[in-house]
């Protein structure tokens, strides 16, 4: 399949790929650590917005939310879940907004479909134009160096006659920028399975160098990846949390 294809045809299954996770965490840590170190304001914006779950919860807690994703599929399934919310289709490395906002987030690791890293440098700079003085910019990110090619994640969901098999992996070579997210689901209905499968690529890059990107922008704070506490970045852990102020 080509770049995002996967999600773009089977976007109907994304809630379900994604049914371990916990979005009211997330979304709870994001506005924890934007009330200590933001600015205060209620203006949100959440790229890589996928189907709209961390929008609905922030929402729910006062903000004034839009979502901006690559997908329009996505984008409709958001706009169902959350009417009063904002959303348009566009590419997070270049997008440009006369609004501008409190917060903005991208969740799930979705900093690294950036893909390379010019790319992600467009990223930063048009998060940084859009956010308002004070606001903050708040993503995970995965350490190349941490990166383990035999782990990946797996959960299972049964919908009506349907039975699910998700899995996820990272893969990283070690010598280069890129890095890919492997992902495969499995369908199986009355013993009969239907595959799925794609190699999204990432931008692969460490912390430090992350890091030099983001200071000519922003005070830079990282944080363990851990949604029901705050805690530094142990410097050994590969996942953690950013929490970028613009100056």
């Amino acid at each position: 399949m080509s770049y995002n294809a996967l999600y773009t045809d089977l976007s109907g299954y994304y809630d379900l790929m994604c049914a371990d996770i916990d979005y009211q965490g997330q979304s709870s840590s994001a506005q924890r650590l934007h009330q200590i170190f933001g600015n205060g304001g209620k203006q949100h914006l959440d790229l890589a917005c996928g189907t709209g779950p961390h929008i609905a919860h922030l929402a729910q807690n006062g903000f004034t939310c839009r979502g901006l994703d690559i997908n329009q599929p996505m984008l409709d399934i958001a706009k169902q879940r959350c009417p009063d919310a904002n959303f348009a289709q566009g590419n997070m490395c270049d997008f440009y907004t006369e609004e501008t906002f409190d917060l903005i987030t991208c969740f799930l690791y979705s900093i690294h479909y950036s893909g390379d890293l010019n790319n992600l440098k467009g990223c930063i700079t048009s998060a940084h134009q859009a956010l308002a003085s004070g606001g903050v910019f708040y993503f995970n990110v995965v350490d190349k160096r941490q990166i383990d090619n035999t782990l990946f994640a797996k959960h299972s969901v049964q919908q009506d006659q349907d039975l699910f098999h998700f899995s996820s992996a990272w893969h990283y070579v070690g010598d280069s920028e890129k890095q890919t997210l492997n992902v495969r689901i499995d369908k199986t209905t009355d013993q009969q399975t239907l595959t799925w499968q794609d190699e999204h690529p990432m931008v692969a890059l460490n912390f430090d160098e992350l890091e030099a990107l983001l200071t000519p922008y922003f005070d830079v704070h990282v944080f363990e990846h851990n949604y029901e506490s705050i805690t530094p970045w142990n410097k050994v852990s590969g996942n953690a949390i950013f929490v970028c102020v613009k100056r």
